[in-house]
């Protein structure tokens, strides 16, 4: 027989408030701060990986919107699943860039495996479904 795992709901929703935060401050960050994010790639140990796909400049704007419209996504609870697996898609060339092979940034690193942690979240609990929930 399978245990069955309660979830309140209250907790889902503070989790996707507080995940999507982060997303919602880079994505602006990544539009009203541009030269400084892709200065930020060019300093990075692997930045010929950003590089592979384009120009920097292109792809931090790109991925600001997309981090806006996705986080806003999650932020409202709407297609959680679809929001969380583009922000992943965002989350990893980004970790990988940025924070891979700098020594000096293990914490931001591991933030990032946590933050990854909250969207596989979504990803994996169908939300839009009827989800059994217990309240306190």
């Amino acid at each position: 027989m399978k245990n069955q795992i309660t979830v309140t709901p209250w907790s889902v929703h503070l989790l996707r408030m507080m995940v999507s935060g982060i997303f919602l401050v880079a994505g602006f960050s990544h539009l009203v701060n541009t030269e400084k994010t892709v200065g930020r790639i060019d300093q990075a140990s692997f930045k010929g990986f950003a590089y592979f796909f384009g120009d920097p400049t292109i792809l931090v704007i790109l991925s600001g919107i997309a981090m806006l419209v996705a986080g806003l996504s999650l932020l409202a609870g709407y297609k959680t699943r679809w929001a969380a697996l583009v922000l992943i898609a965002i989350l990893i060339p980004i970790t990988l860039t940025i924070q891979v092979g700098q020594i000096t940034t293990l914490g931001p690193l591991f933030k990032n495996v946590a933050i990854l942690g909250g969207l596989l979240f979504f990803v994996l609990n169908d939300f839009n479904t009827k989800f059994k929930t217990k309240l306190l």
